[in-house]
């Protein structure tokens, strides 16, 4: 796809200005060696090529598709480190890093035959450090189970609406949106949608690049950048990180406009994932607030009275 030279400076001003982020990546956990199967190569190279009459998000959508459908198909489950960060009511949080258990959703039509199930142990920073949640969909009247870290408050627990301001405080989504499988749905739907505000793809500039790095990691490198601002729009610039071996998305960071003529673009928000080890079994006392492994108390707030806690 030929660019006008003006619209190619300024995407490549937008790269220039987020590919920082890639390098400030590499600390932020351990890496491992070793691949887990199955491997499946969803970054093909016919499939990066926007073929005559494409739409600039076609091959986007191709491979972020045909991931989705891998993800379904061939992972279980999975843990690693996450680490996130948020703006929320025009404040950009600190980094959080947890780690997480996560089962994906199965179905068998439209009955959930396996509900998606998570843990997350928070580990920095400070102040939300030994901080636990359990999440089944299928469990506890959709509610999860949460307590803080320390010695005072650490000792109760909360089950919580996902929705309810208890749960969404210093978060953009609920937990029910948790996770790989999630992300990539997320980024079909947004794909699909920019494509509806811009039909022609005049206002949409595509960039795959290889060999970029996320914790040492290979990996390819998705950018999408709106060259005109619109309220349909979520961001003026995107990355996605899909990893060169595990072939899953395992970073996105999004950029908004800057403010006045001359601002850095403000991050919107960004999730990465490192340490990914796919199909570990987890089984359901992974995801229950009784395992002893855990550090849950007595559920005092939303339970049903009598609930029964681990003995910690």
């Amino acid at each position: 796809m030929s660019m006008p030279n003006r619209a190619r400076r300024q995407f490549l001003g937008a790269l220039a200005v987020s590919g920082a982020s890639c390098l400030a990546v590499t600390a932020f956990g351990q890496d491992k060696e070793g691949v887990q199967q199955p491997v499946f190569r969803i970054a093909r190279a016919d499939n990066l090529v926007q073929k005559p009459g494409e739409h600039p998000l076609d091959p986007a959508l191709r491979i972020a598709t045909e991931g989705l459908a891998h993800i379904r198909k061939d992972i279980d489950d999975y843990t690693c480190t996450m680490i996130k960060r948020e703006r929320i009511n025009g404040v950009l949080g600190e980094y959080e890093y947890m780690y997480a258990k996560i089962r994906n959703r199965k179905l068998d039509g439209d009955k959930i035959v396996v509900p998606l199930s998570v843990y997350l142990n928070f580990v920095k920073p400070k102040s939300i450090a030994g901080r636990e949640v359990v999440f089944v969909e299928t469990k506890n009247n959709g509610k999860l189970i949460a307590h803080e870290g320390g010695p005072i408050l650490g000792k109760v627990s909360a089950a919580l609406d996902p929705n309810s301001k208890l749960a969404m405080r210093g978060n953009l989504y609920p937990i029910t949106e948790i996770g790989i499988e999630n992300l990539v749905a997320k980024l079909v739907e947004k794909g699909t949608r920019d494509k509806q505000v811009d039909p022609t793809g005049k206002e949409t500039l595509v960039e795959f690049k290889k060999g970029a790095k996320i914790n040492k990691r290979p990996c390819l490198m998705l950018t999408v950048k709106h060259t005109v601002q619109r309220p349909q729009y979520d961001f003026e610039v995107a990355q996605v990180f899909i990893d060169d071996e595990l072939n899953v998305p395992v970073r996105y960071i999004a950029y908004g406009w800057p403010l006045a003529p001359g601002d850095a673009q403000p991050i919107l928000e960004e999730f990465t994932y490192v340490d990914v080890q796919l199909n570990q079994g987890l089984k359901d006392i992974d995801f229950d607030h009784t395992n002893p492994s855990y550090k849950f108390g007595p559920i005092a707030i939303g339970g049903a009275k009598g609930e029964a806690k681990n003995g910690n």
